[in-house]
């Protein structure tokens, strides 16, 4: 009986207490424009969301269940809106250009968590960085940094495997 008041009591300070993101909150954009990038050819593919999560977590400093409880609620507001130029606009006029640019490599990094880039997605990030103010020449070297780290990471992680089946019985 104590365990479960307990149990109840911190339930609802963790929900008194939970991260909550308004309609503005630039976290939220962000968040929506991830959301439309993973979900640009159809398939929301477990890398893609798995990425997401964690450059949502490092771009905030928010815990796992915070940035879950974001990609929720961006997932909403991208469902719930025509077109991401609700998203964009807010961002463009509030945020640096250097932070818009870090977006945009951000949704590289997203469109690069499967291992390619499909030319639909590479269309719909090339409309996003034009609508954050980001001009073509910059859009493309954010891509070509993105996917030069990617195909390392992907490299280290393939030699990092090598090394375990090495050394494994």
């Amino acid at each position: 009986m104590l365990q479960t008041l307990k149990r109840l009591f911190t339930e609802l300070v963790d929900r008194q207490t939970a991260t909550t993101f308004a309609d503005d909150d630039p976290r939220l954009a962000v968040a929506a424009l991830m959301c439309h990038v993973v979900a640009a050819d159809g398939v929301v593919r477990p890398a893609e969301r798995q990425r997401m999560m964690e450059e949502l977590a490092r771009r905030y400093g928010l815990g796992a269940e915070d940035a879950r409880r974001l990609a929720e609620a961006a997932r909403r507001a991208e469902s719930e809106t025509a077109t991401v130029q609700r998203f964009t606009a807010g961002l463009q006029r509030s945020l640096p250009l250097a932070e818009r640019r870090e977006i945009v490599a951000s949704l590289w990094k997203l469109v690069f968590a499967d291992g390619h880039a499909l030319e639909f997605e590479d269309a719909v990030v090339g409309r996003i960085a034009e609508m954050l103010g980001i001009e073509a020449h910059e859009r493309i070297a954010l891509r070509k940094t993105v996917e030069a780290d990617c195909e390392e990471e992907a490299m280290r992680a393939a030699e990092g495997l090598r090394e375990d089946a090495k050394t494994t019985p």
